[in-house]
């Protein structure tokens, strides 16, 4: 059974993300989407938050589970039994950075390997910081996230968000 981990802090999960998850559960028989308890950073939802939004969106297919962690994302992976690694990427600057991990981690625990899914032209420009900082300033983010999470990143800034009557 192949069985993968696709880690990261998803603070806020995107539709990037989601894109990688949902392909990524086409071609594995397990995806196990780490979220990461990172205490150096002061996320924008807590981790049991993060973990609740991805079972959320992510309760229709039916091989991915998601489960919270903290330490290096390679023995994650070795904990859950995965053989793979995934990781997106959006740009050369993305590749440059995931190509030392995952030869980094293949030094660390050779029998995981890394599998590099390219994210799809409609969302390579997405990135939870540009998110975040879009939704600080009380812009639109309606393109970015689920339908439902809008709300809840705009609600931990403060910003109640009247959306614009559609021009006839």
């Amino acid at each position: 059974m192949s069985v993968a981990v696709y880690p990261g802090s998803f603070d806020p999960v995107t539709l990037g993300h989601l894109d990688i998850i949902e392909r990524s559960a086409k071609i594995m028989d397990k995806v196990i989407v780490g979220v990461l308890k990172n205490n150096s950073k002061t996320p924008l939802f807590s981790v049991e938050e993060r973990v609740n939004i991805l079972a959320d969106v992510t309760k229709d297919i039916g091989n991915v589970t998601i489960k919270a962690f903290d330490g290096l994302s390679v023995d994650f992976a070795r904990n859950c039994g995965a053989q793979f690694m995934v990781r997106g990427l959006r740009a050369i600057t993305d590749f440059d950075y995931e190509l030392q991990m995952s030869q980094t981690n293949r030094i660390l625990r050779s029998d995981i390997d890394t599998i590099f899914l390219s994210t799809s032209l409609e969302y390579a420009y997405l990135s939870s910081s540009s998110v975040k900082e879009i939704a600080s300033f009380g812009g639109d983010i309606s393109m970015c996230v689920p339908d439902f999470l809008g709300k809840q990143i705009y609600d931990k800034y403060g910003i109640e968000r009247n959306e614009p009557e559609a021009m006839e």
